[in-house]
């Protein structure tokens, strides 16, 4: 625990505010999942990724700036002729051989490209030529998105959105927080960087891990909160009926899959873990749940089109209803 307040203190040299979010980045690191991040531009982001990889030693990191003319070769690696042997090789992506892999702008590559990260943010591994080639451990993919602007940018498939464990949203920052930042000019433009120092290394973090999706227990009226949270949002269950009203049903087209339910158990274990205990409890799983179920929540096209509902509200709603269920006493 002291390991993380201190790689939280070295984040917070170089990006200021975000406290909440900046802790969600890091669990999602424990927990071994990745990361979308939406926001506007110009709130620290790249700042934020480049940060944690410095923090932690024996790390390493790659930027790929998603683009429409970007090809599933130029992420994973492709196939190149040398004249000199007369044969194919295989020239590896930036992906490979790396922990922390920004892709930027990721809704302005196209779904072929984007779906060259699938394999490596499921299996840890990618695919050339045949040729399977294991990525570094830990391996994080932090994608950010700009939800306001839309010219050349293709939305995320249902697949690649549901590889991401959380999906983070920045808002502007406090007041006071931004007189900070004019302030605080020594992480202003390339040098941001330099005055964060490596505390925690690689192998900490898979120990700190293991550790915790190990030793931190998931009861059954846990397991069975985080169920009945899940499947309240998808439509045919009868929570969907039972504890949502009628206007919020008519306007989801697709709840949040099992996979939202395996990473709403493995971090609110982070998030128990660093609370101090050894148990989780409905609170953990409620102050992750906005972040791990909001990007697998489809909405009709009625709703999207008049923004009459969010997935936030969907969850929200959820929250309220679904009922904590008691441990039996033995």
């Amino acid at each position: 625990m002291e390991k993380i307040k201190l790689l939280l203190a070295e984040l917070d040299k170089v990006v200021i505010g975000y406290r909440n979010e900046k802790l969600k980045i890091v669990f999602a690191l424990l927990a071994d999942g990745h990361v979308l991040l939406e926001s506007v531009p110009g709130l620290a982001k790249t700042t934020l990724i480049a940060a944690l990889q410095v923090a932690i030693s024996n790390s390493t990191k790659n930027r790929i700036q998603m683009t429409p003319d970007l090809k599933p070769g130029d992420i994973v690696g492709t196939l190149v002729f040398n004249p000199k042997t007369g044969d194919f090789e295989i020239k590896t992506g930036p992906i490979i051989g790396i922990n922390f892999l920004l892709a930027d702008e990721i809704n302005r590559a196209t779904p072929k490209a984007q779906s060259a990260l699938l394999e490596a943010m499921q299996e840890r591994k990618v695919t050339i030529a045949g040729t399977s080639f294991t990525l570094k451990d830990p391996f994080l993919v932090l994608a950010t998105m700009n939800p306001i602007e839309q010219e050349g940018t293709y939305p995320l498939p249902e697949a690649q959105l549901d590889r991401f464990a959380m999906k983070v949203t920045l808002d502007y920052v406090s007041r006071e927080d931004e007189i900070k930042i004019l302030q605080n000019t020594g992480v202003h433009g390339r040098n941001a960087t330099d005055k964060v120092t490596p505390v925690i290394s690689t192998d900490e973090i898979i120990a700190l891990r293991q550790d915790i999706l190990g030793n931190v227990a998931v009861s059954r009226s846990a397991a069975e909160y985080i169920v009945d949270l899940v499947r309240t949002t998808r439509r045919g269950d009868p929570n969907f009926k039972k504890y949502l009203p009628a206007e919020i049903q008519a306007q989801v087209e697709m709840g949040a899959s099992p996979r939202a339910e395996i990473w709403l158990q493995r971090l609110s274990q982070v998030k128990a873990y660093l609370s101090g205990r050894k148990f989780v409890t409905p609170e953990d799983v409620k102050w992750v749940a906005r972040d791990v179920m909001r990007h697998r929540i489809l909405l009709t096209q009625e709703a999207l089109a008049d923004k009459s509902l969010s997935t936030d509200a969907v969850i929200a709603h959820a929250l309220d209803k679904v009922p904590v269920i008691e441990p039996k006493s033995k």
